[in-house]
């Protein structure tokens, strides 16, 4: 993923979408029977003052060799959450059977607003990383990886998506402009969760407030041809050749959703992807050399179907000289301590740069004690299957598996801190920090509060 991709948030509100693609394999890298589905849903459409209304035009196709082609048909559209627009309509869906290493796809998506201009944002969300059970060979596979077999798949790790804007030329062939994300596809969907604002002009860089707006149209269709905007959203998936045993039976399902909110009396700042958001302003002690004057963090939560998202911004001005985003000042880090159960002990936290290498790590509690491992001789460690953490510039990206903040109830405890150490800036979630000194510095006392939605 590059580390200009602007993505900034605020609140939940659904005006128009495009959903639910989903992805199987079984026998992957063996020649055995393979599943992969993709399936799009448009649910809880709603019109918006000034008779806005989204149409998704769809162009999609992926090469199996010379087991399959498949391409959607000329003139595929979602409208009123079905294709068509039929009221009795259902829900596009896209099947690849007999998934394999060195298989992939593409897409075109471009949309038409009817009939004001509009803000679009792009969402997106892993719903589903199954194991599926395993084959002996995927066991022996995942045990010489990870010891263990995980309950999570490894599919999504495995598979490449990139995600850029894109239009077509003069003579209609398709140009791919700047990109937006890229990754695996656990990396991009976790990118995705908390929300990206798309640009009318197609400008990663664009920003967020009064950003270029996708132009409106009278109607999607003029003389049964296409009529959208110029602009429009790719997408191109890959397992990669070197993929092994470890996918087989895997499977993944994850969705993609397009927003429309009327330009009209708005700035475009609104956030139809997030559920809350969290924010505190710097604290620069008196004297330092290294101030981050006017910084301020802000933390946004997803509350996915697999995954719990908190997407980290660091919004300090374009002209500060240090940045707690920064891997090399000072000696800068961030970390989110979770208390799954809200017992008054925390279970675990996620933290970037602790060794200084711009990496994400993890450490549990061993509560007998109770003492952080990160201090004790297991030290930091990598993350667990099921986590995945992406930062990209001033922002990131860290999914929790929902299944550990809901295995006693949907109440937890959680935080975010962030430093350069001794006497620098730092920013805390919620004032004051979410760390105790009691037990060892792991009690939760200090926390936020949370329920699962």
């Amino acid at each position: 993923m590059t580390d200009d991709n602007p993505i900034r948030l605020s609140r939940r509100k659904m005006l128009g979408g495009v959903g639910a693609i989903g992805l199987a394999s079984a026998g992957a890298g063996l020649g055995t029977t393979a599943y992969f589905s993709d399936e799009e849903s448009f649910t809880d459409n709603s019109l918006t003052a000034g008779e806005l209304d989204l149409f998704v035009h769809v162009d999609y196709e992926e090469d199996q060799g010379d087991y399959a082609q498949y391409s959607t048909p000329d003139g595929t559209y979602i409208n009123g959450g079905v294709v068509g627009g039929e009221e009795e309509g259902e829900p596009l869906r896209i099947e690849v059977e007999d998934l394999k290493p060195g298989d992939s796809g593409w897409g075109e998506l471009c949309f038409s607003v009817v009939d004001n201009p509009a803000y679009m944002w792009m969402c997106g969300g892993l719903t589903g990383n199954a194991q599926n059970g395993t084959t002996e060979p995927e066991q022996e596979t995942l045990e010489g990886m990870y010891e263990t077999i995980p309950e999570e798949g490894q599919l999504a790790d495995a598979m490449q998506v990139t995600v850029s804007y894109c239009s077509e030329n003069e003579d209609g062939e398709t140009v791919i402009g700047d990109e937006i994300a890229s990754g695996s596809l656990a990396d991009v969907m976790a990118a995705l969760a908390t929300g990206v604002p798309l640009a009318g002009d197609g400008d990663a860089d664009a920003g967020v407030a009064n950003r270029p707006t996708f132009e409106g149209v009278e109607q999607p269709f003029v003389e049964e041809e296409v009529n959208a905007a110029e602009t429009c959203v790719c997408f191109e998936w890959a397992v990669p050749t070197d993929v092994g045993n470890e996918i087989q039976t895997d499977s993944v399902t994850f969705d993609f959703s397009f927003y429309a909110q009327q330009a009209r009396h708005n700035d475009g700042t609104t956030n139809p992807c997030i559920d809350e958001s969290y924010s505190a302003e710097y604290d620069n002690p008196d004297g330092i050399t290294q101030p981050i004057p006017d910084g301020v963090a802000q933390v946004d939560v997803t509350y996915g179907e697999k995954c719990v998202v908190y997407g980290v911004t660091f919004d300090e001005p374009d002209d500060s000289q240090y940045s707690l985003a920064d891997p090399g000042f000072a000696n800068t880090n961030f970390s989110l301590p979770f208390d799954a159960d809200a017992d008054g002990t925390y279970d675990f936290q996620v933290a970037w740069n602790v060794d200084g290498n711009d990496g994400f790590h993890y450490s549990a509690v061993d509560q007998s004690v109770p003492e952080w491992e990160k201090d004790a001789a297991a030290g930091w460690s990598a993350l667990p299957p099921g986590f995945t953490a992406v930062k990209m510039g001033n922002q990131a990206a860290i999914c929790v598996p929902r299944s550990l903040l809901e295995a006693s109830s949907d109440d937890f405890v959680f935080g975010f801190f962030a430093g350069a150490g001794g006497e620098q800036p730092s920013v805390a979630i919620p004032t004051g920090g979410p760390y105790s000194s009691s037990d060892n510095w792991t009690a939760s006392e200090n926390g936020l509060d949370a329920t699962l939605q």
